[in-house]
């Protein structure tokens, strides 16, 4: 009888940690979706009180979701100071791209469906209506929108998670530029260009297409980032 009432127990603590580490996942979810619609910034510190109010879990939940984002390099411990958002460097960026144009221009070179494309429609149409009314911060959202409906197209769970990590680290750099219209208004057309060429079923030159486009737009960011040498 011990030995069951034991077994029950030690089942019943795993539950419970299996419970936690799920819950501690869906507000890491959270946390990174703050940051990659850019409600959490680039240099912000996370205030505890405020953040376990908003999501509604204990501050042990918050601290261990802290540490999948640092570990994801998306947050960062200051020694008594507390936890707070990256500002990246330029070697971020740099990193960033490169991990970009291997799996994004492969996605758009041989996409295993047409999953994505819809989506990159609907971030395109979503794009350019903020455009014409001047929001240039939902253009940006659309645009994060855009780039992860093109890794859709490979079908792999794997794939959107490490996507979705590396554009919400991007979106740090991108608060970086003061000027959201200079940042995001040279690639609507491009967007647009992309789309085109996978309707008329031109994966591969979409695919160069998109390297040069992944280029110019790592050069705008390092530009704002590098220091201009007197």
């Amino acid at each position: 009888m011990d030995r069951v009432d034991e077994a029950i127990g030690g089942g019943a603590r795993l539950l419970a940690r299996l419970d936690r580490a799920s819950t501690t996942q869906v507000v890491a979810d959270a946390l990174r979706e703050r940051i990659l619609d850019g409600q959490l910034r680039s240099g912000s510190q996370c205030q505890e009180l405020q953040l376990t109010a908003a999501l509604g879990v204990s501050r042990n939940t918050l601290r261990e979701a802290f540490q999948i984002l640092i570990a994801e390099r998306l947050l960062v411990r200051e020694p008594h100071r507390g936890v707070f958002v990256r500002r990246l460097e330029a070697a971020d960026v740099r990193d960033i791209y490169a991990v970009r144009r291997l799996i994004e221009c492969a996605a758009l070179a041989a996409p295993a469906s047409t999953r994505g494309l819809p989506e990159m429609q609907a971030a395109v149409e979503t794009a350019h209506a903020a455009a014409a009314r001047g929001d240039w911060y939902e253009v940006g959202n659309a645009d994060v929108r855009f780039h992860l409906a093109i890794t859709a197209s490979v079908g792999s769970a794997r794939v959107d998670r490490t996507m979705r990590a590396l554009l919400a680290e991007l979106r740090l750099a991108f608060q970086l530029m003061a000027d959201a219209h200079a940042l995001h208004e040279p690639f609507l057309g491009r967007n647009q260009q992309l789309v085109e060429m996978l309707e008329q079923r031109r994966p591969v030159e979409a695919s160069i297409e998109l390297a040069g486009y992944l280029d110019d737009a790592e050069q705008l960011l390092l530009a704002t980032l590098t220091p201009v040498e007197p």
